[in-house]
């Protein structure tokens, strides 16, 4: 069935949310690369940054030798908490971002649309990078 709405007035779903990267978390003359500051779109308190605590975010860039077969790469993290009054949140990533991402944009998404990366289905046997746990005897 077609929606009698125009096509610019139809909601669109979106399986993540877009963010931009502001920096490191830094002091005025120290800064901690392993902190990245983002802030997300339509989050304007921190209030609002209440419900992305603990979503994983993806810095998606691309490369210049391929690799698999793709030349398109991922940095994933996970924000931690939130980062002043206007909305910025703390991020930590698998490996610190470098610093031409500042400025760049990243994808927030949910745990459910993070399974959709996932090759394996056994959940049950993944940690929460969605790798394969490594059990040691």
């Amino acid at each position: 069935m077609e929606s009698p709405l125009p096509k610019s007035r139809q909601l669109h779903y979106s399986l993540y949310a877009k963010g931009r990267v502001l920096g490191f978390k830094r002091a005025k003359r120290n800064q901690r690369p392993d902190i990245s500051l983002v802030q997300i779109e339509g989050v304007k308190t921190a209030a609002d940054t209440e419900f992305y605590l603990g979503k994983r975010v993806a810095f998606v860039y691309r490369a210049k030798r391929e690799v698999n077969g793709s030349k398109i790469r991922c940095i994933w993290g996970r924000i931690t908490r939130s980062h002043g009054g206007s909305g910025a949140v703390k991020a930590r990533f698998r490996n610190n971002l470098p610093a031409k991402s500042f400025g760049a944009s990243v994808r927030v998404v949910s745990y459910s649309f993070f399974l959709l990366f996932l090759q394996d289905n056994d959940k049950d046997n993944l940690n929460h990078y969605g790798r394969e746990k490594v059990v040691r005897n």
